[in-house]
Parts: C-alpha cells; sequence; structure tokens
C-alpha cells in the first residue's frame, strides 16, 4: 500500500507540473502572431518617419539660430520681414504657428484637473484629485516641461511636427477662451474641447478651413478620455504619398511613493499586440525596443500605482518604445509610433487616453486587458489572485474596516481553506516522528556508501509495512505554494493598501520605518531603516523553522546542510523585505502566527501514542510485494552482480 501511495504522490506531483507547465506555455500560434508581416509600403513609410523623428530636433536647432541672427541686424523692419521669410522656408504652411504664446486651458472633473497647452495641442498636466504623493502633496503624473506629445509629418518637403507649433482652443463654436477660466464637469456628465492648428492663409492669417484639430471628450466620473485627431482641408497640405503619420509621445514620470527604489522597480512600458497578449520591457534596467512589422493597440506609461495610456481604435504600426533612468527623476518614457492615414480618405483617427490608478477593477471594466499591467504574477499565481484573493478583498473593503483588520480576516480565511491541507502534513510528520527509531537503526546496520541502495530499498519497506507514505507531507506543501506566491505579488501591487495606516505603518504600500540610521548610514543590501514588520516576520519565520524542524526531525538529521538553509532563509529575507510592502511582511507574520495556534489545535486532536501503536500494528501484518518493489529489487540484485 506504500508504495502505491509514493507512486500516486509522485504522480500527482507530476502532473500538476505538467498541466501547469501546459497551460502556461504559449501556444505556437501565440508565437507566431508576434511576427506578422506589413506591406512594403508601411515599411517604407515608417523609415521615413523614424528619419523625420530624428531630424526635428536638428532643423528646430537651426530654425531658432537663424531667426536669432536675423533678429540682430538692427533694421525691425527688415528683421521682421526677415524673419518671415526665414519662417515660412522652414515651416512652410505652418511658419504662422511656429511662434505664439503658450497658454494653458484648465478642465475639473469629479476625478481630475487637465491643464491642455496651446503649444503642442496636448495635455501638458493631469492632476488626480483623489490621490497625493507620499509627502502629501498635489498627485501629477507628468511635468509639462519634460511632456513630448504631437505628430509628424511631411508638408511641401518640410518635416513639421506638431510638438512645438501653436494650437487655438475651439469650444461650443468659439475660438476665444478665456485661459484663466476653469471649465468643469461632473456625473455622467460630459464635454469637449478641441485644439486646432491652422494653415497659413498668408503672412497674418490663417486658413480657417483648413486645420488638424486635436478633440478632447471629457467626462465627469471616467478616467479615460476620448482623443481623436481630425483633418479638414489637409489633402493638399500633408504629402499627398503619406501612409503614416509619426506619432512621438515622450515624458519623465514624477515620483509618487515614499520608496524610489521599489518605484522604479515596477515602473515600465506595457503594450499589447492587436488581439494578442501584453508584454512590457523589462523593469530591472533601461532597455529600447523596436517593434518591427508590428501593431500594437495600446502603450501605457505604467507606474507603481498609476498609468498613462494611449489606445488606439485600430491600431499603432512598429512602434519604438524605451525606458531610462537619470538623476534626479523617477522614470523617463520614450514612444514613437505609426498611425495610419490616406490623404483621401481619412478625415479623422479615432484614439483614447487613459490617466489613472492601477485599480483592477477600473483597468478590467474597459475590456482592452489593460489591467494585465498590474503583476499579480502569471499563470496559476494570477488566476489565484484575480478569482480568489481580489474579490475577497474588495467585499472586505466594502465594510470600511482598516486594511490592518481586513489582511488579518483575509488571512484567517485563508488558514480555514488550508486547514485540511495542514491537518494532513502534522499527521504525516507524526508518522515520521513515530518511525525515527527505526530510521535511526537502519541508518546504522547501513552506515557504508555502498550499501546506499540496500538501505533505501529496507527504508521503502518500512515504509511500505507501517503505512506511511513519505511524499504525504510534500504534496500538502506543492499544493499551498500557489497561494504564498500569489501573496508575495498582490500587496505590494494592491492600490486599496496605498497610504492606508495600520499601528506604526503609515503606508501598508510601503515599508514602515521605527528607526533610521543617522548621517545617512545605510547597510548593504538592508537601507537605511528598520521595519519593524519584517523584522517580526524574519523572527516569526525562525520559531516555526524551529518548530517544523522538530516534526520532522528524522528527516532533517539526514541533511544537516539543508537544516542550516531553511534557518538562514528567514535570515535572507529580512534584507528583500526591509524595503519591501509593509502589508506584505504583516501577512506573512500573521500567517506564522495563525500556523503556530493551528499546529498547537492539531496536537490535540492527534494521540501521537495512539498513532505509533497503529504504526507498530502495520508493522506486524504481512505485506504483500508490489510490482514496483520487486522491480527495484531485481535492479538491486543486478547491480550487486555487476559489482561482483
Amino acid at each position: 500500500m506504500g508504495n502505491r501511495n509514493t507512486i500516486i504522490g509522485l504522480l500527482l506531483i507530476f502532473a500538476i507540473f505538467i498541466g501547469y507547465s501546459y497551460l502556461t506555455t504559449p501556444s505556437k500560434s501565440d508565437l507566431e502572431g508576434k511576427r506578422r508581416a506589413s506591406d512594403s509600403i508601411a515599411r517604407v513609410n515608417n523609415q521615413n518617419r523614424n528619419a523625420a523623428i530624428s531630424a526635428i530636433a536638428r532643423e528646430q536647432a537651426i530654425r531658432e539660430a537663424q531667426i536669432k541672427k536675423t533678429l540682430s541686424t538692427g533694421n525691425p523692419a527688415d528683421s521682421v520681414m526677415a524673419v518671415r521669410t526665414a519662417l515660412r522656408d522652414k515651416m512652410g504652411s505652418f511658419a504662422g504657428s511656429s511662434a505664439g504664446k503658450n497658454e494653458y486651458y484648465t478642465i475639473e472633473t469629479d476625478l481630475m484637473k487637465i491643464r491642455v497647452a496651446s503649444e503642442g495641442g496636448k495635455i501638458a498636466y493631469v492632476e488626480l484629485k483623489d490621490y497625493k504623493t507620499w509627502d502629501q502633496k498635489p498627485l501629477v503624473l507628468f511635468d509639462k516641461d519634460s511632456l513630448v506629445f504631437g505628430l509628424t509629418f511631411f508638408s511641401n518637403n518640410r518635416i513639421i511636427s506638431t510638438n512645438k507649433l501653436y494650437f487655438k482652443p475651439y469650444y461650443k463654436g468659439n475660438e476665444t477662451v478665456d485661459p484663466g477660466k476653469v471649465l468643469t464637469i461632473s456625473g455622467k456628465d460630459s464635454l469637449q474641447f478641441a485644439m486646432r492648428l491652422y494653415v497659413d492663409a498668408g503672412d497674418t492669417a490663417f486658413s480657417k478651413g483648413k486645420y488638424i484639430e486635436y478633440l478632447y471628450t471629457i467626462h465627469g466620473n471616467e478616467y479615460m478620455l476620448g482623443y481623436q485627431v481630425n483633418f479638414s482641408g489637409m489633402t493638399d497640405v500633408i504629402d499627398p504619398g503619406t501612409k503614416y503619420l509619426g506619432l512621438t509621445w515622450n515624458a519623465n514620470l514624477r515620483r509618487q511613493e515614499k520608496s524610489l527604489k521599489m518605484e522604479r522597480m515596477n515602473s515600465t512600458i506595457y503594450y499589447r499586440f492587436v488581439e494578442d497578449k501584453v508584454d512590457y520591457i523589462t523593469e530591472t534596467k533601461d532597455e529600447e525596443k523596436s517593434l518591427r512589422n508590428e501593431k500594437v493597440q495600446w502603450i501605457s506609461f505604467k507606474q507603481q500605482f498609476f498609468t498613462s495610456t494611449i489606445i488606439a481604435q485600430t491600431w499603432f504600426s512598429e512602434p519604438k518604445i524605451r525606458t531610462a533612468t537619470y538623476a534626479g527623476s523617477m522614470r523617463s518614457m520614450y514612444a514613437e509610433m505609426g498611425v495610419a492615414y490616406s490623404a483621401d480618405q481619412t478625415k479623422s483617427i479615432p484614439m483614447s487616453l487613459y490617466f489613472g490608478p492601477n485599480s483592477f477593477k477600473t483597468l478590467k471594466s474597459y475590456q482592452m486587458e489593460l489591467q494585465r499591467q498590474i503583476p499579480l504574477g502569471w499563470g496559476i499565481f494570477a488566476w489565484i489572485n484575480m478569482y480568489a484573493v481580489i474579490p475577497v478583498f474588495n467585499f472586505l473593503g466594502q465594510f470600511g474596516w482598516n486594511y490592518g483588520i481586513i489582511i488579518l480576516i483575509l488571512t484567517i480565511l485563508i488558514k480555514i481553506f488550508l486547514f485540511p491541507i495542514a491537518f494532513k502534513t502534522y499527521k504525516s510528520s507524526a508518522k515520521m516522528r513515530a518511525l525515527k527509531p527505526d530510521i535511526d537503526e537502519l541508518t546504522a546496520r547501513y552506515p557504508k556508501k555502498e550499501d546506499a541502495m540496500k538501505k533505501q530499498q529496507a527504508t521503502m519497506d518500512l515504509y511500505k509495512r507501517a503505512g506511511v507514505n513519505p511524499m504525504a507531507g510534500c504534496i500538502p506543501l506543492l499544493l499551498q505554494m500557489p497561494i504564498l506566491i500569489a501573496m508575495f505579488r498582490f500587496f505590494p501591487s494592491s492600490i486599496e493598501l496605498r497610504q492606508k495606516s495600520f499601528l506604526w505603518a503609515h503606508d501598508l504600500s510601503s515599508y514602515d520605518s521605527i528607526w533610521t540610521f543617522p548621517g545617512g548610514f545605510t547597510i548593504p543590501w538592508y537601507g537605511d531603516h528598520v521595519s519593524l514588520f519584517a523584522l517580526l516576520m524574519t523572527i516569526s519565520s525562525v520559531f516555526y523553522t524551529k518548530i517544523n524542524d522538530q516534526m520532522m526531525g528524522s528527516s532533517q538529521q539526514q541533511m544537516p546542510g539543508m537544516k542550516t538553509m531553511m534557518y538562514l532563509m528567514p535570515v535572507m529575507f529580512l534584507f528583500w523585505f526591509n524595503d519591501y510592502s509593509s502589508g506584505l511582511s504583516y501577512y506573512y507574520l500573521l500567517a506564522n502566527i495563525l500556523t503556530f495556534a493551528q499546529i498547537y489545535i492539531i496536537r490535540g486532536t492527534i494521540d501521537e501514542k495512539k498513532l505509533h501503536a497503529q504504526i507498530e500494528a502495520n508493522k506486524k501484518k504481512p505485506v504483500k510485494k508490489s510490482g514496483f518493489q520487486k522491480r527495484l529489487e531485481e535492479m538491486t540484485k543486478k547491480q550487486q552482480t555487476k559489482r561482483r
């Protein structure tokens, strides 16, 4: 019976690993889907687009230098004419829009405060009203001084970039909008606000029928904005052979969280292939990706708890994305992409913009896989978080309790769910303790290395006669591991814990600190502070290791190196958790404390003397040899014959 259980246990483990590998391995169609080819015309136009983007800075510098030189001639009339001539030569039909005053138009909703700049017609400021930075300042996603957002195209053999051109506001049929007035919108209502880039009709006038329009649709209770690029009378302005417009989006993300290290580790660029999976640039280092021959639905500048996303109704072609880290900045994000365009057919390009929190429920509601930006783990770990932990966590959050209490209740529920597994694990360890004298006797009987096979055979025979499955304790542990790892990913990613205090921790999403080392002193790999939750979690883990060592004493004595490693692991984790989410350390501390309680409860329900007597009785019963044991004995005899 024991050998059969052993085989079943091994088969279950292999089945779990094989099934898990099968479910998490991308299919052949998924892999091939990432290599779809665009037509040759698209590639040529994208090459032109890339060349245009790289030349913008040089062209702008040359133009500004020529204007400055012209202004220094001394004759005002000649200077003005010369400037107009220089602008006309460099900017063509957009010369009149290349100079102006940058003004901001403010729109305020229930959730956001938005400022649209006349320079570039872009959204240059987004403040999330329901959130604050770690030092309680207004939470602004990006700075206008570092923002680049605009279209790039060819017009009469000239490179035009809208990022530095000046747009005119257009609101409710009126081109005169007071920059000092705040437009407000609330609830389910919405408003449309447009910025128009006009084409010159002469030296001092614009052609009102020829323009590029950025139309923003803003809702009172939504983080998602409508963004539509409209074209009027541009057929003879944008080169007729243009198939793609370049869209450039660069921004230096601002620091929002207490731990700059952890925020950088969780900030990067995410993107989704059209009707395909979500991918991202690694968070641990600066990287550049050129997605040649690819189409993506959206691109996100993702921070630890917030994100800025541009979404195409159709697709963006062959994007180039890059992350960079500079001193004094949290992280810099760069994206260049192609937008399909046809001079005869394209009247508008519909897109969307998302500026808001990384809330799983909010992002999932848009049904575009935006929630995949939240690092909940992969495979079974993500499933546990998405379909079990998050629904329970959100349900408990509805009662308005402190999140420290919610984590306690969640931990209790998880322990109740795992109690049958814990009971089986403890019972298995009790059986192994009962067999310890017999195992010690076998060790003394076969002390030589060449008798290892005999010792193994005798040990398996002992397990079989006693009715003990040595794998019974491994399978429950294997079943608990996905939950432990899922919790490791859930707590640092949960925006619900952000800036929620409990006991001495002021922010459960970041580290708690009871003491900061003076004089800027830092311990390598540990940090400049002491996290009490991490310290208590480590101490409790050491006690748990000691108790577990006592429960599994027979096997631990055979592996002294493993025993030492089990005690070192909690200390190693202390260096990692010291700068990690205090909510996670608090959860592991609670889990250890509840495990101690479970052990004492289970000890009271299991009579180890009675269990030992049952094992002794099983050992005296005749046991029929299984096929597996017969084959093992035959293999042993053959090996012994070869040695002779």
